[in-house]
């Protein structure tokens, strides 16, 4: 099915695999080959774009995108910090959607208030503004802006559009707003991982069984993370352009940096129907190319799959579930509590399976991952004339986009799901993070949508509300569906699928999106809701740094959602102070007031009066070399640590609500993905790597001498003392930065970088 080679690879003629063994030079000759592996490496489609768009040397990547796209969740905060960096106009095509908070009774106007200032800043710095419920924002781009050979910058992490030729990178916000005011993407060359393809997929297996077979292959061992996932081989071909699309945005899942994929007739057939014949070209890889890792699949293999809770790796075949359901659900809950640390919850997942099968209570199909024209057509194909029944299942299909819907009506869609009992809503995100169709506590949903994260189907397990999401593929959801709720994998069924063809209505989108781009309206001015706040005041690196760990965290993976919850606090991502009152809530809920505490602790009035503060000072100054550091130049911050945060959301205000309540660092073994760690960066945290956790715990004081100073000289490591009953020394490391990344933190975040 998946072959994870333990080695790098040539790939000779697009088909000749070689791996990198003690026999690759034989084999090179023996095919007529004569290249260094450093020249081969140069054969991959990522680096021919990586080249195009870099303004650095060939190792140190210093990118320019040709356009950027934001939702509503992350706009504002992005406008707002280029405005305070000294942003006049857009310099490149930006996309504003607004499909995440798109339900406006939630949190009164003020959701509504934030579109209103998106196309008042699309006119002023000329952007475009997409209005709610007319297109996720990746179907968007998409449809509009992909290209072969074009990068795009999102601020949402499953921006790929890899599928048609583009390199899409999801990060925080921080990076769209230094494109905003003409800076680079820095990144150091990232490595290639080979995604060769071939067979073609049963009848009933669909993209997301393919992604889910993928990620559970490569996720835990690290394979691909922060690497770019390259998609060749004679399978591709075999696969609708929506297939791609479907594989494809679920990379992100993998915590790889970014996807391409070869492009062919199908993607140009594509772009045609969309008015955009001319943003095609062939990508492939050269004659002879190198790739740092290699994964075969044989799609022929892959089987109906279901992702459990509370993660899109946690992947059995359905038929293996069947087999063993006691066993997999007992196991699935048990961790689950253990993850969620509330072991007096009530999962419910054993509960699951009765009378000889798995039953589920909810069914969902949404967004960039499951609202793809084919996958809701080929569901459509197995619900015709059926039905969801009367009982407690439920069932409900978001297209992804208004000429999607309009397609959907078109081919007879439309009425097979209603007939059926299905409810057919707008394109909306709010089922991917909590804000929509929530089930009741205890319920299972089934969603091809992309990730099951716990909460992220609008639960809140601290107040005794739990329920649960497993991912499956839209074609097993309808065989589920006709079936009262009972998992079933479409591959059960014998059910003749139709090959429909998609026509585009651009004209959907010309009366209604506003198109500025290179025509801004300076005299425009900006519409601010009540809610909406600037940044307040961040201060600088200071030159010795304390430093107070108010969240210990020890599970083995620390989410964005769990750092900064998704679902009801979207609404206030507009305003930083009362975002911030969130952070933590649903993981560490006493954080927010002990990070309250350090920040009083180090405010001018109560500093140099707080006993708390005087007898730390005391053990600074016993410490040697630092007998003489006075109160004065010493800054007081907060620090959070867990082991591996920062898997899943691009969004930046993960690491923006901890620099809000005054976090100065972070300390981790290792950081889930780079757009986390961006992230600190970008707000002025300290992105520290420790190799021992035991050496301080909640409450420990962590003195760093020196620190401004250790930052300018690119000190390796840094020393820091743990000020605790007995004092400890400590090595910690900022890993590799940039001289722009240190440049900001020393001065405190992105704004004050642009601004000194």
């Amino acid at each position: 099915m998946i072959q994870v080679f333990d080695t790098g690879a040539f790939l000779i003629n697009g088909s000749l695999i070689i791996p990198d063994d003690t026999d690759a030079e034989a084999k090179l000759r023996q095919a007529g080959v004569d290249i260094s592996k450093n020249e081969a490496k140069k054969g991959t489609i990522t680096y021919g774009i990586l080249a195009s768009h870099n303004t650095g040397d060939e190792h140190n990547l210093r990118l320019k995108f040709d356009s950027l796209a934001s939702h509503d969740i992350t706009y504002v905060g992005i406008i707002q910090t280029a405005r305070a960096s000294g942003m006049d106009k857009f310099p490149v095509p930006y996309v504003l959607t607004n499909c995440h908070n798109s339900l406006c009774a939630v949190g009164g106007t003020i959701n509504q208030d934030d579109h209103v200032f998106a196309l008042s800043a699309a006119k002023k710095y000329g952007g475009i503004y997409v209005p709610p419920h007319l297109a996720v924002i990746h179907t968007y781009n998409r449809e509009m802006m992909a290209g072969c050979g074009k990068m795009i910058l999102g601020s949402d992490s499953h921006t790929r559009y890899g599928a048609l030729g583009t390199m899409a990178v999801g990060e925080g916000g921080g990076e769209l707003a230094k494109q905003l005011v003409g800076r680079t993407y820095d990144i150091t060359r990232p490595e290639v991982v080979a995604v060769y393809l071939t067979g073609e997929p049963a009848a009933g297996v669909g993209p997301h069984d393919v992604a889910l077979t993928l990620i559970a292959a490569v996720f835990k061992s690290g394979y691909v993370k922060n690497k770019v996932m390259e998609f060749i081989g004679d399978g591709v071909a075999g696969l609708p352009v929506d297939f791609r699309n479907g594989i494809d945005v679920m990379t992100t899942e993998t915590t790889c940096w970014s996807s391409i994929w070869q492009t062919d007739s199908a993607v140009k057939d594509y772009l045609a129907v969309r008015g955009r014949a001319g943003e095609y070209r062939e990508l492939k890889p050269a004659a002879a190319a190198y790739y740092d890792g290699f994964v075969h699949v044989d799609l022929s293999r892959i089987e109906p799959c279901i992702a459990l809770p509370f993660h899109p790796s946690n992947v059995y075949t359905i038929k293996e579930l069947q087999h063993n359901a006691r066993d997999i659900l007992a196991q699935t809950e048990e961790d689950g509590l253990k993850a969620l640390g509330n072991p007096n919850l009530q999962l419910n997942l054993k509960a699951k399976y009765r009378n000889g099968g798995i039953w589920a209570e909810q069914a969902v199909i949404v967004g960039c991952a499951g609202g793809i024209f084919d996958n809701i057509m080929a569901a459509a194909d197995i619900m015709k004339e059926a039905s969801v029944g009367n009982g407690n299942f439920t069932m409900s299909v978001y297209p992804e986009s208004q000429p999607t819907y309009l397609e959907l009506v078109k081919n007879g869609a439309a009425e097979i799901f209603m007939s059926a009992g299905v409810l057919m809503r707008e394109a909306f995100c709010g089922p991917c993070f909590g804000a929509g169709d929530t089930p009741a506590n205890g319920e299972l949903s089934l969603r091809h949508a992309t990730r099951n994260f716990p909460n992220r189907e609008g639960s809140k397990p601290g107040e005794g509300q739990i329920a649960s999401v497993a991912l499956m593929d839209a074609r097993s959801i309808a065989a589920t569906a006709i079936n009262g709720g009972r998992i079933t994998a479409a591959t059960e069924l014998d059910i003749p699928f139709g090959k429909y063809r998609f026509f585009f209505d651009r004209g959907i989108y010309d009366k209604r999106v506003y198109d500025g781009t290179g025509r801004p309206l300076p005299e425009t001015e900006l519409v601010f809701g009540p809610n909406i706040r600037d940044w307040p005041a961040m201060p600088a690196l200071p030159e010795h740094l304390l430093v107070k760990i108010v969240s210990f965290i020890t599970d083995p993976v620390t989410t964005t959602d769990e750092l900064i919850p998704s679902g009801e606090t979207s609404s206030y991502r507009s305003n930083p102070i009362r975002l911030a009152e969130f952070t933590l809530s649903r993981k560490d809920p006493g954080y927010v007031d002990r990070a309250k505490a350090v920040q009083a602790l180090a405010s001018e009035k109560v500093k140099g009066k707080s006993e708390e503060i005087s007898g730390i000072f005391r053990q600074i100054q016993g410490i040697p070399g630092c007998e003489e550091i006075t109160l004065d130049v010493v800054g007081i911050g907060s620090a959070i640590y867990a082991r591996k945060p920062g898997d899943g959301s691009a969004r930046e205000q993960a690491a923006s609500c901890q620099r809000v309540l005054g976090g100065s660092a972070n300390f981790a073994l290792e950081y889930a993905t780079k757009r986390y760690r961006s992230n600190l960066i970008n707000w002025g945290i300290l992105p520290f790597l420790i190799t021992d956790e035991t050496v301080f715990s909640l409450g420990s004081y962590v003195f760093f001498p020196g620190i401004a100073q250790a930052v300018r000289d690119e000190a390796k490591t840094i020393t820091a003392y743990v000020l605790d009953e007995k004092l400890f020394t400590i090595t910690v490391t900022l890993g590799d930065l940039t001289a722009s990344e240190r440049q900001i933190l020393l001065d405190g975040c992105l704004i004050n970088h642009y601004l000194s």
